[in-house]
This record gives C-alpha cells, sequence and structure tokens, in this order.
C-alpha cells in the first residue's frame, strides 16, 4: 500500500507529543503583532502561551494569516518526491481560506505528478476538534487505509466532531471582527456568555446566550451530555490561558456524563487570536452535527 503524510495546519491545536506519536505533520499559519510576523507554531517556540495572551491582555491586536502558498506547496511536493501521497484536513472553510489555497496547490501538483494522489479535507472545524478529526485519520491510516480510503471516511464522519465553548469577553471577538461593537459592548455589560459550536457549514455559531460563566459551564455541559453516544469515550477540554476555569468546566460535565478518559489542551495562537484569552470549551466525538445557523 502507498503511504501518505498526513497534515494538518495551525489551527488544529495538536501538541508536540500527539503529533509525534501519531505522525501527523502541520502546515503552519502566521500571526502579525505590530507589523511583524511570526510562524503561529504549536509548540510556541517565539512566545510562551502566557506571553501570547498577555499581548491581547494588554490591548495588542493580532492579525493571523491562512496558510502561505508556498509553504503548502513545499510541503506536498516533498510527500511526493518521497513517493507519498497527502492527506490535508484543513480548518474549516468558513473560518479561513487555508482549505481553498490547498486546493489550488494540490490542481497545480497533480498536473506535474499525475501518479501523485493529493486530497484536501475542510474539516468543517477548527481548533482541538479538528486535532481530534486527524487523530481519527491517523488511526484510520494505522488501521491499513490508504490516502483516499482514509479522506472518504474523515468526509463521512467530520460531522460528527463536536465543539462547544465560550469565551472570557466579547471584546477580543469585536477586535476580530467576529461581533458588532454594540454587541460586545451590551453583552460584556450584562456578563452575557455566548455558547458558540461548531455548525453544519464549520461556522462558529452562537447556539444560545446565558448569563454568567456559571450558567455557560451548565449550557455545555448540557449538550455535550445532548451529544454523546456510546462512541464518546474521551472528552477534550481546551482552553486559552485559563487552566482554573477549564478545570471547572471538566468537573461541571463529569457530574452527569460518564468518559473513559479526559484530556486538557491549549488553545492556540491562530485561534487563539480571534477569541482571545480566558476562552474554554469542550469537545467530544458524538451525534451528527444538526444545527446550521445563519451565515
Amino acid at each position: 500500500m502507498k503511504e501518505f503524510v498526513l497534515l494538518g495546519d495551525s489551527t488544529c491545536d495538536l501538541s508536540a507529543e500527539q503529533r509525534n506519536r501519531h505522525n501527523i505533520d502541520y502546515i503552519p499559519m502566521n500571526y502579525v503583532v505590530d507589523g511583524e510576523e511570526f510562524v503561529a507554531s504549536l509548540d510556541w517556540e517565539n512566545r510562551s502561551v502566557r506571553e501570547f495572551y498577555d499581548l491581547m491582555r494588554d490591548g495588542k491586536r493580532i492579525f493571523t494569516t491562512q496558510i502561505p502558498q508556498n509553504i503548502c506547496r513545499e510541503k506536498f511536493l516533498s510527500a511526493i518526491e518521497q513517493g507519498k501521497d497527502v492527506v490535508y484536513i484543513a480548518c474549516s472553510s468558513a473560518l479561513s481560506s487555508s482549505y481553498q489555497t490547498a486546493c489550488v496547490v494540490a490542481r497545480e501538483l497533480q498536473a506535474q505528478y499525475p501518479d501523485a494522489g493529493i486530497y484536501c479535507i475542510d474539516s468543517l472545524n477548527s481548533s482541538i476538534a479538528q486535532g481530534m478529526i486527524l487523530l481519527e485519520a491517523a488511526r484510520l491510516r494505522d488501521a491499513g487505509l490508504n490516502a483516499g480510503e482514509v479522506a472518504a471516511a474523515i468526509e463521512n464522519c467530520r460531522l460528527n466532531f463536536h465543539m462547544v465553548g465560550t469565551p472570557s469577553t466579547l471584546e477580543y471577538l469585536r477586535r476580530a471582527g467576529r461581533v458588532t461593537a454594540s454587541s460586545a459592548f451590551f453583552g460584556n455589560l450584562f456578563g452575557v456568555k455566548p455558547i458558540i459550536i461548531s455548525d453544519r457549514k464549520g461556522q462558529n455559531y452562537a447556539v444560545k446566550k446565558v448569563k454568567g460563566i456559571t450558567n455557560a459551564r451548565a449550557a455545555i455541559a448540557e449538550i455535550i451530555k445532548e451529544n454523546m453516544t456510546g462512541e464518546s469515550r474521551i472528552l477534550y477540554i481546551g482552553h486559552s490561558d485559563a487552566q482554573a476555569d477549564a478545570e471547572a468546566l471538566r468537573d461541571e460535565i463529569l457530574k452527569n456524563a460518564s468518559f473513559d478518559e479526559v484530556r486538557m489542551g491549549i488553545i492556540g495562537p491562530i485561534v487563539g487570536a480571534s477569541v482571545g484569552p480566558g476562552l474554554v470549551g469542550a469537545f467530544i466525538v458524538g451525534k451528527e452535527v444538526m444545527i446550521e445557523g445563519n451565515s
């Protein structure tokens, strides 16, 4: 069977230990602070987690990029030259243009290398949920599926990966252009917490709004429980430099739901640049996502 390279990008939020153990690579994006560009490394070489999120706490606006076309081409071409196929599982196309960029590169390279198998998949997700999809792809690869079979299987199951979270404040989403200034002002004034999911279109959609962090944790726990199945064995908790809040969310979910394992993770610099410090979220494999928000 022809081997293949499994790739994510800087929004997949997989740790070095996870990537190394499961032989997953990623295409790095970049972020920009005060006009200077940095690689959005999932290993935090440029800045520590605390230093990165402190920039935002101090009022810095952080801009982000999609995957650079030249780096994408290098990653794909490196695999092809080794005689391998490529499976790239991208950040949701509703949130980033990386999937479209990769498709352009794939078409160009397949014209030059007609025997190359390059499969670009829109994960319809981001952050730890996207990382979970990559881990599932690695499991299928290790079970003996080839690149095309893995790609087809992931496209068939990607809507079973759930993300449910809430930010500490709407201010960072306002700065990133995700909510209006008036929504952020009144939301913060009255302590409103949006409960955000990844919907069927791969959008970050506010499925409900509650008042206060205690109610937000309860709402997230309820949604997680409602969407669990017999396959929901692992609960992932992610946070953007908010360890104590993440542990509180974990404890709230475990009051009425049981998992074989709970894993904690950090929200990386690309997703973090939009949501800001203090976001907490829960991630599971469960029922098919049925909610489709307004565009």
